[in-house]
């Protein structure tokens, strides 16, 4: 029996012979091929073996999932995905509920349109680096996987959660925000485009908008997070210099 599984927390070609060696010295696996390029494993067995087992040979960098195979005429399987992903997806839902609140409450009398903007790009960094610096020695190897600098820079990788407390701080101290928001139309721009490329390309990452301590998958979400925070980059910019 071939089954095609989805593994995240691939980043190289040593990973790819730990995931297959792992799964290849687990009984009943007749052999394990690893796809990198497209973050999948096709394994063969002679008998049935639980996803929870296959991970459970797996260390904590990596998540296997099964890869189920879709009906166009049955929609369940796509209604199943989605009840996943946002499931998921609800911390980083949650923690954006919050950062709204405050930077209303912050501002809310008067309204301070500019303030607000401020507040939440301020708290934004702040929370988010929070996380990060959680496994600031794991952030680097998932952040690469995605951001084009830290692929070619690593050591920018290591930089990045200081970049945006410092940020944040700024922000939320009112000091030199003119600089702190192109440096965020600078650093976010370019995690924009590996994002982008990612959902383009349709790969199963981790995403490591808040850290490794929570696994969130790659989704549109990210992309529509960072562009909010561009957006406002750029009104705020648009205000300061007109």
């Amino acid at each position: 029996m071939i089954h095609i599984y989805t593994v995240t927390g691939m980043t190289c070609n040593g990973c790819k012979t730990s995931v297959e060696d792992k799964l290849n010295a687990l009984e009943h696996v007749k052999n394990a091929s690893v796809n990198l390029k497209k973050s999948e494993v096709v394994i063969d067995v002679s008998q049935h073996i639980s996803t929870e087992n296959l991970q459970k040979a797996l260390s904590n960098k990596y998540t296997i999932l099964q890869k189920k195979e879709s009906d166009i005429f049955d929609n369940s399987t796509i209604n199943d995905d989605v009840k996943s992903d946002l499931k998921q997806l609800f911390p980083l839902f949650l923690i954006f509920t919050f950062i709204i609140g405050a930077s209303i409450l912050l501002n809310y009398n008067p309204w301070n349109a500019s303030g607000f903007m401020l507040d939440f790009m301020g708290l934004f960094y702040v929370v988010f680096s929070f996380f990060k610096f959680l496994d600031l020695k794991g952030f680097p190897e998932s952040f690469k996987m995605y951001d084009p600098l830290a692929k070619v820079v690593p050591v920018y990788g290591w930089l990045y959660p200081f970049i945006e407390l410092a940020l944040g701080l700024l922000f939320l101290m009112r000091i030199q925000t003119s600089i702190a928001l192109i440096i965020t139309l600078v650093v976010l721009g370019i995690t924009t485009i590996g994002v982008t490329k990612i959902l383009l390309n349709k790969k199963s990452i981790p995403c490591a908008c808040l850290g490794t301590a929570l696994k969130l998958p790659m989704t549109k979400a990210t992309f529509i997070e960072n562009s909010i925070m561009i957006v406002m980059a750029v009104i705020m910019l648009l205000k300061t210099y007109n």
